[in-house]
């Protein structure tokens, strides 16, 4: 599964999913992660729908979204697109942290992550 993270410098999910300028992507296989990209993600979009349409292609190939924040209709244009939305659970939050506890999950997945380890 690949995990998309809203960030300013690649280690802590420190940014907001309207005003993220980089996605850093890892990729999760068994019990290890690798970093696979990071996507520029700063362009200058007055109209709010176009800029999430924008934000939401740079993430299109991944399966999670995690940022530190994200609006309702930001939120449900994501999952329109199936990328699953989450929040980090606390302030910067380190990515590294989150891989780890996703590679845990999978030991006993929550239903949204069934259809990505099936794949």
């Amino acid at each position: 599964m690949k995990i998309a993270f809203a960030s300013k410098d690649n280690i802590y999910v420190n940014e907001h999913f309207g005003w993220c300028k980089e996605f850093y992507i890892y990729e999760i296989k068994g019990d290890s992660y690798t970093f696979i990209k990071s996507v520029d993600s700063s362009i200058e979009i007055d109209d709010e729908i176009d800029k999430l349409t924008y934000k939401i292609e740079c993430i299109e190939d991944s399966d999670i979204l995690y940022v530190q924040q994200i609006g309702p209709k930001a939120s449900m244009m994501v999952k329109s697109a199936k990328v699953f939305p989450m929040q980090a659970s606390k302030e910067n939050e380190k990515i590294e942290d989150v891989l780890n506890k996703l590679i845990q999950m999978q030991e006993n997945p929550p239903i949204w992550m069934r259809r990505l380890i099936v794949q």
